[in-house]
């Protein structure tokens, strides 16, 4: 097992941390039509995050309420919840938890599993962390950001139509974005 030093990581804290949803975002794109992307987030989610003395062997858990989801397009957000794809009416979340950290090249990454309508599969994201320091209100903060990929048809969500022109309409290829700020709790 590794050991990185929290000397590595100015002000670093630990601790049990909890996402503030209201100065954090869980995002997403797609390929469309095969010439752009289509952008899209969460509104509702919740999470924990713990620091180890040992920044390797933190841990995170998140839920997300995929009725949440906000493609800035309603028509397109309720075809989203549709059996469809994500099938909110059988699966209306969809669960991350960290089965570990690790550095790869310099950089840390964060193992985890993904569960979306009941499957799980193993995703890796890539991790920065943005640092801790004191808020306004007398607490402490800590801030995040991750970023991974996924097969969307790895997770059961397969629905698509070809193109006249060859390809098809959405892509298989899922760009996470997560912006993530954490407050130490009590």
């Amino acid at each position: 097992m590794s050991v990185i030093s929290t000397e590595t990581i100015p002000r670093y804290v630990t601790g049990t941390w909890t996402i503030d949803p209201v100065h954090s975002e869980v995002g997403f794109s797609v390929r469309h039509m095969m010439v752009s992307k289509v952008r899209g987030k969460f509104t509702s989610f919740e999470g924990e995050i713990v620091t180890s003395e040992n920044p390797l062997d933190a841990s995170v858990s998140a839920t997300v309420d995929l009725t949440s989801v906000d493609t800035g397009n309603v028509d397109r957000d309720n075809h989203v919840r549709s059996a469809d794809f994500f099938e909110v009416d059988t699966h209306r979340f969809m669960t991350y938890r960290s089965t570990g950290v690790r550095l790869e090249d310099g950089e840390y990454v964060l193992d985890g599993e993904l569960t979306l309508r009941g499957v799980t599969r193993s995703v890796a994201l890539q991790l920065e962390i943005g640092g801790f320091g004191p808020d306004a209100f007398g607490g402490v903060r800590s801030g995040f950001t991750a970023t991974g990929t996924i097969s969307r048809s790895a997770f059961g969500v397969d629905f698509n139509a070809a193109l006249e022109t060859g390809g098809v309409v959405v892509g298989d290829k899922v760009t996470i974005t997560l912006e993530i700020e954490a407050v130490l709790n009590s």
